[in-house]
């Protein structure tokens, strides 16, 4: 039995609560993570493996490393964008973890995150720790599994050359095949749309407004958000409404979809994907929240904004559009219509063997090869109870009440211990600091006693030299006196 650890904020078969989720971040801030960690899980799961995860965060300490190499045999390490500056802290943790690793480490896709223009300046500042990670993955496989073309490229120049495109494993959820979109025919204003947004593609384009546009025309759209936050807003509430706060951008509950009760954030891949599959039409820049849509079998277009979202568009051949070039009353239906499928679908069967020939190279079996097709993995999700998207808290009993509680216990707990602790040093700090302060007036008044004596000596100096001056007179004045009347009479003749 082969033991495989995976990173990933959870197993696919943990059923948790919506509180469990926020509480512990399961999906470590962004519900796409366990998209395509729960295909990397499903690929790898076969009659001789064993899956394990190994949460989100990772603990590079001795005694975790350790632990690892005695119970398992390989680490597979899915990545989103990874080299960016936001997970530069997050990469170098995560190589000191990998280099104390003796067992076989594989990353199932990686990707360098910068604008759409792909000028990968801005990642110069990590460009050591991008070197240390890879070079740590490689001396412990085969070859490094990246997203598409930049970050290809962006390691080449790096001179790494044992680089496979894979693109992201959660479009191989299904294996070989595909699901061909459905046609809803054309949108009409009763259309079920799925609108996805980035809150960092506000400065590349007017997502807000191309959201608000999208809404009066359709009704029975839906926003999916995917950040922790968002989950959070939904769950907990906020204050926008008291105090007044609006914005264009659905961040707060002031937002109409929110007050619609329009916004939703999944948490599981499948309940999120049975959910998509009940829409028409899905658009927006999120890429899993596109890909979800598609793995639904539900028509998506993407609007790329950045290097992350427009390699893996080129690679697998989505149909995409660039945000810039998109006016904020875009027109769903219109980018529903201009939609073609034809290179994903027919495209898809030669990437997936890629990917299997890059888990060949890497000694890592697949489902589809060497097990059931992902069926026993299937029939037990199946079984799971998971929970649904989290929707907005209407302020009663929803069955979280208990931990919202003691949640705001906690922090009040939490938030006076660290008040007392920081209390406590300040005090501690003042208390040296007077030490200090009084040394220094002890030193001060030593120096001002020097001083006073020196000046003291000083002054008497000054009386000795002047009695000394005074005496030279006296003696030397009738020797002065004499020479002068010698002078005068000299000058007269």
């Amino acid at each position: 039995m082969k033991r495989i650890l995976i990173r990933s904020g959870k197993s696919p078969f943990h059923a948790a609560t919506h509180a469990e989720y926020l509480h512990r971040d399961l999906f470590g801030t962004n519900s796409g993570n366990l998209l395509f960690s729960d295909a990397v899980h499903r690929m790898l799961l076969t009659a001789d493996t064993e899956v394990t995860s190994n949460g989100i965060r990772t603990d590079p300490s001795p005694e975790r490393a350790a632990q690892i190499n005695e119970e398992y045999d390989v680490f597979v390490v899915p990545l989103a964008n990874a080299f960016r500056p936001t997970f530069h802290a997050s990469l170098d943790r995560l190589s000191t973890l990998i280099e104390q690793l003796t067992i076989p480490v594989v990353v199932t896709g990686v990707g360098a995150q910068v604008g759409a223009d792909y000028d990968t300046e801005e990642l110069r500042p990590m460009e050591q720790s991008v070197r240390r990670f890879v070079s740590a993955v490689l001396d412990r496989s085969a070859t490094i599994g990246v997203r598409g073309e930049l970050t290809a490229s962006y390691l080449n120049g790096l001179g790494f050359a044992q680089v496979d495109i894979i693109g992201c494993p959660s479009m191989f959820l299904h294996g070989d095949v595909f699901p061909t979109p459905s046609d809803p025919g054309t949108l009409g204003p009763d259309a079920r749309i799925a609108i996805n947004l980035s809150p960092d593609a506000i400065p590349v384009g007017d997502i807000g407004g191309i959201a608000r546009h999208a809404f009066e025309r359709f009704p029975a759209l839906t926003y999916y958000a995917q950040n922790l936050v968002d989950a959070e807003l939904l769950f907990w509430g906020d204050t926008s409404a008291e105090a007044g706060r609006h914005g264009s951008f659905p961040l707060q509950l002031t937002h109409e979809l929110f007050q619609q009760n329009k916004v939703r954030v999944p948490l599981d891949p499948r309940t999120w994907l049975d959910e998509l599959a009940g829409h028409d039409f899905a658009y927006g820049t999120r890429i899993h929240g596109n890909i979800a849509a598609l793995l639904a079998g539900t028509p998506a277009v993407v609007l790329a904004h950045d290097s992350r979202t427009l390699e893996l568009c080129r690679y697998f051949d989505l149909p995409h559009r660039m945000l810039t070039d998109l006016p904020a009353d875009t027109d769903p239906a219109e980018l529903h219509a201009q939609a073609d499928f034809s290179g994903l679908l027919n495209g898809h069967k030669e990437r997936f063997t890629r990917y299997t020939d890059f888990l060949d190279r890497n000694d890592l079996a697949n489902t589809y090869d060497h097990g059931d097709a992902g069926a026993a993995f299937d029939a037990r999700l199946a079984a799971t109870e998971l929970p649904p998207s989290v929707t907005v808290w209407d302020g009663g009993d929803d069955g979280a009440l208990r931990y919202r509680f003691a949640r705001l216990r906690e922090q009040i707990t939490d938030n006076r211990t660290s008040a007392e602790r920081r209390a406590n040093e300040l005090a501690k700090k003042n208390k040296e600091l007077q030490k200090r302060i009084t040394a220094a007036d002890t030193r001060h008044s030593t120096v001002e006693k020097e001083l006073d004596a020196l000046r003291k000596r000083v002054t008497a100096a000054e009386k000795r030299v002047s009695g000394i001056e005074r005496r030279a007179l006296v003696r030397i004045g009738p020797a002065l006196r004499r020479r002068v009347p010698r002078v005068e009479r000299k000058t007269e003749d």
